[in-house]
């Protein structure tokens, strides 16, 4: 594996702390590429970026490009943006990406269009082979060398095995996946179920209350991830259940903060709401799931209260007074 050349481009904090650990490593050349000129050069000066990773050394090893060009010596590309900027990277970087370049989408949401990330990147690079990382994995864990695994999913299981053994160290384990699809939906409604989580704390409705919405909201996803074609049992591994448990329950997740918010009565306009995944997530999920018609009961009162048709108590109300059904 001594001819992989690696690039992640998305100088965030959940991108450089890849980029961190992949160098770390030290087995494969890694590039963390950018698009603001100055910030790259400050971090291949300083070798810090505070901005989005405090305290955390930048290894030596690893180099720094603000041009589009960077990527086309490397035959793994992460695309370490939010869901909103996937197509805009697509188009921006697709044309210097080499023909052996496989590309990994780093980013847990859903299209406007309600479609997959892997549809909508596809749609730009229709010749490129793609995959999807997701999982438990917070940037500051993840670059600080603390355990972390998550899941890599792609279509082609032979790609899926190949990249997480490139991408797999000391510190970061990634286990392959061939279901693309329950990997993507896992990341994108875990995020919709956090915000839940977090809306339940807020309005201080106990801990129970939290426990029965991570449940209730795995049955959720495994409904919706079979009704699309994917495997439940991906849910119920890293990028779903994994993924719901980290989100749903630390502090360091902004669903949850966004939802702590929204359940002590903040507007969900006013408490970054549109920075947020799940926020946006929430109304593409619920659409979703009446276009497979799947009961999604907690995403469709999550999205209800962020769009405000819904107060939380109502909301609440409403789902503990559903018919009763067996689990």
């Amino acid at each position: 594996m001594s001819s992989e050349r690696i690039a992640v481009v998305g100088s965030g904090a959940f991108g450089t702390a890849l980029a961190t650990v992949f160098a770390l490593e030290g087995r494969h050349p890694v590039t963390l590429v950018g698009r603001q000129p100055n910030l790259m050069a400050d971090l291949r000066d300083d070798r810090m970026h505070d901005a989005a990773l405090p305290g955390v050394p930048l290894p030596d090893s690893l180099q720094f490009s603000a041009e589009p060009d960077a990527v086309a010596e490397a035959n793994v590309v992460l695309f370490a943006m939010p869901s909103r900027a996937q197509l805009d990277a697509a188009r921006h970087y697709g044309p210097y990406l080499s023909q052996d370049a496989a590309v990994v989408i780093c980013a847990k949401g859903l299209d406007r269009a309600e479609r997959l990330l892997t549809d909508v990147v596809s749609a730009e690079l229709p010749k490129t082979p793609l995959a999807v990382l997701s999982g438990p994995g917070f940037a500051s864990d993840i670059a600080r060398g603390l355990p972390t695994a998550m899941s890599l999913g792609a279509q082609d299981p032979v790609l899926a095995e190949r990249l997480a053994q490139v991408l797999s160290g000391r510190s970061f384990r990634l286990y392959a996946s061939p279901d693309v699809i329950g990997v993507q939906l896992g990341g994108a409604l875990k995020n919709v179920l956090a915000i839940a989580c977090g809306i339940v704390e807020g309005a201080g409705l106990g801990e129970s209350a939290r426990a029965a919405l991570i449940s209730r909201g795995l049955a959720e996803m495994s409904r919706l991830v079979e009704a699309m074609g994917g495997n439940a049992d991906t849910v119920r591994g890293l990028s779903g259940l994994g993924d719901l448990v980290l989100t749903g329950t630390s502090h360091q997740s902004r669903n949850l903060n966004f939802g702590i918010s929204i359940g002590k009565g903040e507007p969900a306009q006013t408490t970054g709401g549109p920075l947020v995944e799940g926020a946006f997530a929430a109304s593409v999920a619920a659409r979703l799931g009446r276009k497979f018609s799947v009961d999604l009961p907690i995403t469709d009162a999550v999205a209800a209260i962020i769009d405000g048709r819904l107060d939380v108590m109502t909301a609440m109300e409403q789902l503990m007074t559903r018919p009763i059904k067996a689990e």
